[in-house]
């Protein structure tokens, strides 16, 4: 697996020469990138349903559960809460998009994400119910399998005795899924390769010029929110270092930055996650509802780049309606996937419910947008790791000599099949109760 993380860096380099060098041929290998995500995205709702319904399963009461649940929604609450005050005061203090005067009529191609992303508070509560049990996989909506996890997980802890053989088989399905995961990873050089050749044959040095300040911002900002911000909330609530924790995650990272999307290192974050010491219960809870609920990145990104939209079309927005627009904005991204292009419908959604004559302003960071989306990924997968950590220190479900034992190096991650045949001394055993005569 060492080769092909070295595989991965080198073809990131390559797409760059490749970029440069012939900008027409690389914008063509766009999808090589889009199909090594969406191979990756295809699984992503069999591991979610398996690791809920493991967790849920396995859980002595179902309280439990519930507590875990309550207590992640509150910290992604806190959190997003937080990313929004410093997007907010740093948009406010670098003022991007200032003296630009652009001409948002070269930008009304985005209107048609605008119409995709301007769903209503009741149509997206109503989305997360799927029209059958089946359709919730191959919707691939992570919302609606979270939905049948939860019932089946419940389902089977009131099954008592009787739900240990189903239990059983649903262990050996996530082997399986995960073993797939393994092979799907080594075609990462090639889609990472494809991903980065695209965007550079497509917006070169030109876009990232003209929109330097909104993007150094925004990288910069993130990067406090994950080490000043999220650094001491993990420290002071399970005295744990973010920078091992993160050091444990590079591969993940590299993931990440390659493909673009965060979504395409949920199932590896969840085997670590469990390898780490954080018990099975808390790493199916919170991982899966974080990745919906937990969006960071995406809310300090909605934040500026609004900033930037409004200010550079001459309209700049008062902090009442700034409060009052990204607010929305992060209720409407829940439950948005994490991959590249996302950011982009809800930015415009929220434009489109609330000041629509700023819309096609959305535009003009659309050539940047993939460098961004990288910034928000990474955020968002940072802070949904710290989040794991957290609320298992704070449910007393971390087993921190574990974790001691991971960081030191001597239990290393098993890169050869993802997954963790450790169970962490903190996870509840299952009941085991009679089965029903």
């Amino acid at each position: 697996m060492h080769y092909l993380y070295l595989a991965v860096i080198a073809a990131v380099v390559l797409g760059v020469i490749v970029g440069f060098a012939v900008p027409d041929f690389a914008a063509e290998l766009k999808p090589l990138g889009s199909g090594f995500v969406s191979l990756i995205k295809m699984m992503i709702s069999p591991i979610i349903f398996c690791t809920i319904v493991l967790g849920i399963g396995s859980v002595a009461k179902a309280a439990k559960v519930g507590k875990v649940g309550l207590l992640a929604l509150c910290y992604f609450l806190l959190m997003s809460t937080f990313a929004l005050a410093i997007g907010l005061v740093v948009g406010n203090i670098l003022h991007p998009g200032e003296g630009m005067h652009l001409d948002p009529a070269d930008a009304a191609a985005v209107q048609e994400q605008a119409a995709e992303g301007g769903e209503g508070t009741v149509d997206f509560l109503l989305g997360i119910i799927p029209e059958s049990l089946v359709s919730a996989f191959t919707e691939g909506s992570v919302l609606q399998t979270l939905l049948v996890a939860l019932l089946a997980g419940f389902a089977l802890q009131k099954m008592g005795g009787a739900g240990e053989p189903i239990l059983r088989g649903i262990e050996h399905i996530q082997r399986l899924v995960f073993r797939i995961l393994a092979m799907i990873m080594w075609a990462a050089p090639v889609g990472a390769f494809g991903a980065i050749a695209a965007v550079v044959g497509e917006t070169g040095w030109e876009a990232l010029r003209s929109l330097a300040v909104i993007m150094i911002g925004f990288y910069l900002t993130c990067l406090v929110f994950v080490f000043a911000v999220l650094g001491a909330v993990l420290w002071f609530g399970a005295r744990i270092n973010v920078f091992k924790l993160l050091g444990y995650l590079g591969r993940e990272f590299l993931l990440i930055v390659s493909t673009s999307s965060s979504e395409s290192a949920l199932p590896r974050l969840i085997a670590k996650m469990e390898h780490l010491g954080v018990s099975r219960p808390v790493v199916g809870i919170t991982v899966p509802t974080g990745y919906s609920f937990n969006l960071d990145g995406t809310a300090i990104y909605l934040t500026m780049a609004t900033l930037f939209i409004a200010t550079a079309q001459g309209s700049p927005l008062g902090v009442g309606e700034q409060i009052s627009l990204l607010v929305f904005m992060i209720i409407a991204s829940k439950g948005a996937a994490g991959v590249s292009g996302a950011g982009i419908a809800t930015l415009a959604g929220g434009l489109q419910s609330h000041r629509p004559e700023l819309v096609d302003g959305v535009g003009f960071i659309l050539g940047i947008d993939r460098f961004m989306s990288e910034a928000r990924a990474l955020t968002n997968f940072a802070g949904n790791a710290i989040a794991t950590v957290v609320i298992g220190s704070l449910t007393k479900e971390f087993d921190r000599e574990q974790a001691h034992r991971v960081f030191s190096g001597q239990d290393p991650f098993n890169e050869a099949t993802l997954v963790d045949d450790h169970q962490p001394a903190a996870e509840t055993e299952r009941v085991k109760e009679p089965a029903p005569v």
